[in-house]
């Protein structure tokens, strides 16, 4: 459910409402990925899934500290890209008939979270960096080299493992 926000007429609540939708983001995020885990049948994938778990809770910690620091509230804002990446990822993992080509599928949709959160935390970087707020601009900015470390490994696993054995899976007709 999301609550009304007051006007964003500043720079500085602009920030502030996107770091509470990256708060409820994080948390999304974090209970499909433990899913997700168990899902994957690359032992790899489950290992960086793994490592990307700890740097979304990592991030959920850091971004609650930011809140409590700037004396945010707690909105009950939710993220409606991030809950469409995630509804979009589990559909399309329904449909795959295959374990390789499912890893395929899941890397792929991770990796398209990836992608919008790397442009997400940089743009809050940039934004507390605007408003002097150095110490929240080396966070976000910390977070979103963290996204750029899990996207360089997703891709490296998706040329050299995941794609290749994903290109001609065998498939048991039932």
């Amino acid at each position: 459910m999301e609550e009304k926000y007051h006007t964003i007429a500043t720079l500085h609540e602009l920030l502030h409402y996107e770091a509470s939708k990256f708060t409820a983001s994080e948390i999304q995020l974090k209970h499909s990925l433990g899913e997700w885990i168990n899902q994957a049948g690359s032992l790899q994938l489950k290992t960086v899934l793994q490592k990307y778990l700890g740097f979304v809770q990592q991030h959920v910690q850091k971004l609650e500290s930011f809140l409590e620091e700037e004396k945010i509230s707690s909105l009950s804002i939710s993220d409606r890209v991030m809950k469409a990446f995630v509804e979009e990822a589990d559909q399309k993992m329904k449909y795959c008939a295959d374990n390789e080509v499912k890893d395929a599928c899941l890397l792929a949709c991770i990796q398209a979270i990836n992608h919008f959160k790397i442009s997400e935390y940089g743009t809050a970087a940039a934004f507390a960096k605007e408003l002097n707020m150095e110490k929240s601009a080396t966070v976000f900015h910390e977070m979103e080299i963290n996204e750029k470390h899990i996207d360089d490994r997703l891709s490296q696993l998706a040329e050299y493992e995941i794609n290749r054995k994903a290109r001609a899976p065998i498939v048991i007709a039932g």
